[in-house]
Order: C-alpha cells, then structure tokens, then sequence
C-alpha cells in the first residue's frame, strides 16, 4: 500500500513525548512488510536539516497566513524514510517547542500552522501536491493533524482512506470560529455534527469526526475514552462512532530499545543474565552520589504533571525513604513540582537524585539501573515507559488506567505462582494507593527469587512494532 503519515513530531529529530517515538517506528515498521511509506511534518529547521537530497515539489504562495510554502521531499537521515517538508518560514522557522514559544505559551498561530498540515497531508494524499505519488491511505496522528480527514473529505476523493490515531484526547487543538476563513474551511463544517466544539473548532474532533476509522493507542484507553471520565466532553463523539474506534497498541523499538546491544549502558544484559545488570544500578548511584540502602532503588522518566500522578510519589516521598528506597527522577513539567522535587534531592541528597529536563542517555541508563520504575498516571493512553521498564528488567509500578493495564500483569499470588507477573498495578489515583505499593515493592524485593522471576518475565514480554503495523495495515484495508 502507499500509505502516508502526517504529524507534528518525530524521533529522534523533533520529539516532547510518545508521540515522536510511534511517528518514528510505525512507519518504518510498515515499511520492512514492502509498504511505500511516507511522512509529511511541518519543516521545523532541525527536520530541514536532517533530510538528505531534498527537492522542492510543490510552491505555493499566501495560503494560511504564509507567504511562501513550499514542500520539499527527501530522506529522513535517521531512519531512511521518505519524508515531505512544509517549508513554509514564517509559521515553522522559530525558537521553543513545536507548540510552545520560548515563553512557554502557545504560539498564537498554532491554528494556521497546524491546519496547514492537515491541508498539506490531505493534497499530497489525493496527488494533488508531487505529480510523481499520491496516497491509497493517509495516517493523521493526533490533533495537530486533526483536519487532515476533513480537508480530505471536503476534497472528494473516495480513494484515499483516512486513519485518525488519538494519542491523548486531553489535548484538542481548540482555536476561534474566526479561524474558519484563515484555515480555508466552510462554514457549513462549524456544527456540532462537525468541527464545533463549545462554540470553538476542535482540531482532535474534526478526525474525530471524518476520519473513516480511529483508533487509540491501547484497548484500554479505547475503552475508557467513551466514559465521561476519560472523554474530555468528547466521550459521546467515541460512542457515536463505536464501530469505527480500535485500540491497537503501541510496541518497542527495539532498534532504540534493547539492553543487549545498547550502546550507552555501563554493562548489557539479557533475562539470563541479571547479574551483569547491577553494573548499571552502580554506575547511576556513582553518577548522582546516591548511597547504596537496603531497599529498591526507583527510577521515574516523565513528564512532571498530575496527569502523571507525580504529585502522588511526591506525597508519597516519606514511605519510599523510609522503606530503604532510593530515587533517581528524571523530567520537566509543571513548576510546583519541579521545585518540590528540587526541593527532595537538596533535603535527601544521598537518597533522591533529581535532573529537571530531558537526557535520553540517562533515560536508558534509568531503565537499565532502577530497580522499579514508577508510573502512577492518572490516565495514560498507552504509556511506553513501562514498556521500556520492562524490556530493561525494571519493575513497573503502574495505575491500572489505559495501557498501563492492558501490558503489566500485577504480582498476586496467583499471578506470581503461575510466573505471569511482570508489575505492581494498584487502582485508585490516590497517595494511599501509591503507598501501599510501595510497601508491596519492599516486600517483594527482600525475597530475592521473586524480584529475580518479576524481572525475566517482565523482559520476556514482546510488545512489537512488527504486530502493531500489521494491525494498521489491515484497518486502512478495513476502510477502504
């Protein structure tokens, strides 16, 4: 098939979460099964830099507030991919984040920038932007390609199937009714059987709503987002659409992501071959002065939110310590927490280890030396740091919301007699909650054979990018 993706990120280049990381490896994924497969980004500059042989397809001039746009097409350096460029300076070509200035605002333009990328995605599909391709399936990943399955549907062309993925519906790219003339939309799409969200577009509802499938990145979010405690008031746009909404979920790359061939680690190791793994728990404690305890030590990669459940192992902090734990926290986010974790490391400095921002190398050193890996979200679509956690032989700590339940199995007696336990998962979003497993990681930890079976069938575990690229392969299959 010739299948095309449209997003706003992509790994290793431009990347703030999850999302970068799927962009990165589905496509490629897709493409070792002898697919053509595409991307089309916005061209921040350091995407304009790592594409090799670019040429300039398509020039077009004052469309969504840009003077000059032109799309360029080229090879990912990283991955090999055929990808296509927005050129457009005046909307891509600025300091900050994708979605953030500086300042930590939102570009006052994300409407134009990103509706230019739904439109750019749904012309390239239809072949109306390189005479040389055109798309038999477009793949608009998240709201900033929300209005990539509109524009597609405003063109006509029942040819090209759309698949719209929800990475998080908390984020809905919301922005002005005024914005229908600049993003070129008719009048008659601002309904609430449309584009109209509490008097606002709705970028996330628009692929919502004409994308000719959607799906989640787990079952369980699937699931949770047609509630009215997950939805984010667009719980009855997903139930409306029952038939058409999948979960499949996200895998490992395992070209990234492997502890036996990871370049960055103090040692590798494999589940037969644990021992060589306490290298790395040493190198972490070394780097950061911690002093060995007689408990786990714990690891947390995130973002610092309370959608995280951060707050949570903040409160939490006293019985972590107390119980012998340690801990090494990695992440940026909301302010408070920042300095209350700051605040932590300066109270504990042999004990916690803080490092606000984001280092991919210690990301991996994280998962390879921890013993336990928190994850306390309050919801989580799919979550890959437990799934890394795993494959690292670090024992998840999850709330069983999302795919945090659909890919830890919890350490019941049951469980851990048939050796299919891989994590604590405990259910309320509360401190109590987070507590008592912390309590139930100490207990597990001290019987050494336990921990050590935790561990390797936690690492024997395959969440593949292989088997969700054929799950998508068959869905745009299903749409057409």
């Amino acid at each position: 098939m010739r299948i095309l993706h449209a997003a706003a990120e992509i790994h290793p280049v431009v990347r703030t979460g999850g999302l970068g990381d799927v962009v990165a490896a589905l496509p490629a994924a897709q493409q070792t099964f002898g697919h053509d497969v595409r991307l089309i980004l916005p061209a921040y500059p350091a995407l304009k830099a790592a594409l090799e042989k670019s040429v300039v397809v398509a020039m077009l001039r004052d469309r969504f507030d840009a003077p000059v746009i032109r799309l360029l097409r080229g090879r990912l350096i990283s991955s090999g991919l055929i990808a296509y460029l927005i050129d457009a300076p005046s909307l891509f070509d600025r300091p900050g984040n994708p979605y953030l200035g500086l300042d930590g605002r939102d570009w006052p333009d994300n409407a134009q920038r990103f509706g230019l990328l739904g439109w750019a995605a749904a012309a390239l599909a239809c072949g109306q932007l390189d005479v040389e391709w055109h798309a038999e399936a477009l793949h608009a990943h998240d709201w900033h390609a929300g209005l990539a399955p509109a524009y597609l549907r405003l063109a006509g062309d029942a040819s090209v199937t759309s698949v719209f993925t929800i990475h998080n519906i908390a984020y809905q790219g919301l922005f002005s009714p005024a914005m229908l003339g600049p993003l070129e939309l008719p009048a008659e799409l601002f309904t609430i059987g449309g584009l109209e969200f509490w008097n606002q577009i709705s970028f996330m509802k628009a692929g919502l709503v004409f994308g000719d499938r959607i799906t989640t990145v787990s079952p369980g979010y699937a699931r949770e987002i047609a509630t009215p405690d997950y939805g984010c008031g667009l719980d009855g746009v997903i139930a409306a659409r029952d038939g058409a909404v999948f979960g499949i979920l996200n895998g490992v790359d395992s070209s990234q992501w492997d502890p036996t061939n990871d370049p960055v680690l103090e040692a590798r190791f494999d589940a037969n071959h644990l021992e060589a793994r306490l290298a790395n728990r040493d190198s972490l404690l070394r780097r950061f002065g911690l002093q060995p305890a007689d408990g786990p030590l714990y690891g947390v990669v995130s973002r610092l939110t309370p959608q995280k459940g951060l707050d949570l192992v903040h409160r939490a902090l006293p019985v972590l310590l107390e119980t012998g734990g340690s801990l090494v926290l990695l992440g940026s986010g909301d302010a408070p927490l920042e300095v209350a974790f700051r605040a932590a490391a300066k109270e504990h400095p042999d004990r916690v280890a803080v490092v606000i921002g984001y280092d991919d190398s210690l990301s991996h050193g994280i998962m390879a030396g921890s013993d336990v890996v928190l994850v306390p979200s309050r919801f989580e679509p799919c979550g890959l740091t437990q799934l890394y956690a795993l494959r690292y032989g670090a024992v998840p700590v999850v709330r069983r919301t999302g795919g945090l339940g659909d890919t830890v199995v919890d350490a019941s007696p049951g469980a851990l007699q048939n050796h299919t336990a891989t994590g604590i998962v405990f259910e309320a979003a509360t401190v109590d909650a987070v507590r008592e497993a912390l309590r139930r990681v100490t207990a597990l930890y001290r019987d050494r054979d336990v921990w050590r079976s935790l561990q390797q069938t936690g690492m024997l575990q395959i969440f593949s990018w292989e088997t969700a690229a054929l799950q998508y392969i068959a869905l745009y299959s299903l749409a057409g």
